[in-house]
């Protein structure tokens, strides 16, 4: 992107004036801006192509979150998602970490694990060995499935197994890892593990019944970091407040559900808006989460010497840029293109990121003002059309819900009886 995220003022712009920014800085089409705007976006032959038993299509609102510098680049992030003050508060922690310098972020190779289930190996340990035997064979046959990711750098490079204890007994899990380039992987690696079961089941003398994919990518991580100084973030008191509030959820798997949702509801909307595979993601991420035998945060806030906040996290990314609906679907493929990212690791970079910011925004609410200002600002808005309120009386009902503290349907239906009847509030 050659022109700079730092958007002033964005949410205060008419929709047709936001898409008209990301239109001039992410160069898109008037064909691309018009598909945009349409509820039905999605053409109906497209989805019923996608899944089974489609009777229509269900639009959900896609947003654009700014202010993101990463790796010294700016990045406008598309965001599909129905929960209130998401956006605003990723924009907001972008802008406060862009005063530090802006995010920092790396990954590892896209490798994922291909896993093989074998049982009733007479001797599980003495198998181990012979599938670690075979591996050239093995892997050769898991090549010869896709050379098309070979030829592009990919393909499977290892082998590994193991034997687990199970209410069934041992068994012996051999696994494949899969470099699987700018995809996702799992229609790569699931054939891979399919084609391979026959050798392993020969060298073994067991039976093979599963051969599918891990969400757990433990191979396949991102990392993003950050330095936000303790002026951008309101002063070194809410810096202290962030940081015990993610030594909170470090310790305690009550808070850190909620501590890893929120930054989930940042990496989603963006897995959401290019059409990755959300689910795997917010399983591997829960899974990743535990890894120590304890379920503790995916991030970490700390204090530096001058009284900074500096922030890091790490998760499993198994994201791609070709297959599936990411190709496919109209609005995603457009997603992409105002992200402007050119390989599945970029963008895994960009969802550690934008997690990272979301967390800040968070913390920081929860540390000073409290979740619930900008939250309920933004739910009250929906009760508010939701009791039947149009146009600028949305805003009118709102605002007076929100300084009465009483944000419910009977109250603005009363408010918007009032204002019919005396024309105020």
């Amino acid at each position: 992107m050659s022109k700079s995220s730092s958007i002033s003022s964005f949410y205060k712009h008419t929709p047709k004036e936001r898409l008209q920014l990301v239109k001039e800085i992410a160069d898109l089409s008037d064909e691309e801006c018009e598909l945009l705007q349409k509820s039905g976006s999605l053409p109906l032959e497209s989805a019923d192509r996608m899944i089974e038993n489609v009777i229509g299509v269900f639009p959900l609102p896609f947003a654009i979150a700014v202010n993101f510098l990463i790796n010294d680049r700016d990045y406008l992030i598309p965001m599909v998602i129905e929960e209130p003050s998401v956006v605003a508060a990723a924009s907001y922690a972008a802008k406060m970490v862009r005063d530090g310098g802006g995010f920092h972020a790396s990954s590892t190779p896209p490798v994922m694990v291909g896993q093989i289930q074998v049982v009733g190996v007479k001797d599980p340990y003495a198998g181990k060995m012979k599938v670690i035997q075979a591996k050239e064979e093995i892997l050769k046959k898991a090549n010869d499935q896709d050379p098309v990711l070979v030829s592009a750098g990919g393909g499977a490079k290892d082998l590994d197994a193991r034997v687990i204890n199970t209410t069934q007994g041992p068994m012996l899990i051999a696994e494949l890892h899969v470099d699987c380039r700018d995809a996702m992987g799992a229609n790569a690696v699931n054939t891979m593990a399919e084609a391979v079961a026959p050798i392993v089941e020969k060298v073994t003398g067991g039976r093979v019944y599963l051969r599918i994919i891990s969400n757990l990518a433990t191979k396949r991580l991102v990392r993003a970091w950050c330095m936000v100084p303790k002026e951008a973030v309101g002063g070194e008191e809410v810096v202290d407040g962030v940081v015990n509030a993610c030594a909170f959820a470090a310790a305690d798997p009550f808070r850190a559900a909620t501590h890893n949702k929120g930054i989930l509801n940042g990496i989603i909307g963006v897995v959401m808006a290019t059409c990755n595979d959300h689910r795997a993601i917010e399983a591997g991420a829960h899974a990743y989460a535990v890894k120590n035998g304890h379920y503790t945060s995916l991030s970490t806030w700390e204090k530096n010497e001058n009284g900074d906040l500096v922030g890091s996290i790490e998760l499993p990314m198994a994201v791609g840029l070709i297959g599936g609906a990411v190709r496919t679907h109209p609005i995603a493929k457009i997603a992409v293109k105002i992200l402007g990212v050119k390989t599945a690791n970029e963008l895994g970079e960009v969802l550690a990121a934008v997690g990272l910011a979301q967390n800040l925004g968070a913390l920081r609410a929860l540390a000073s003002e409290g979740i619930q200002r900008g939250h309920m600002s933004l739910h009250a808005r929906n009760i508010a059309v939701a009791a039947g309120a149009t146009g600028e009386l949305i805003d009118l009902v709102a605002e007076k819900m929100v300084q009465e503290k009483k944000i419910r349907m009977d109250r603005a239906q009363e408010l918007i009886e009032q204002h019919m009847k005396t024309g105020k509030t």
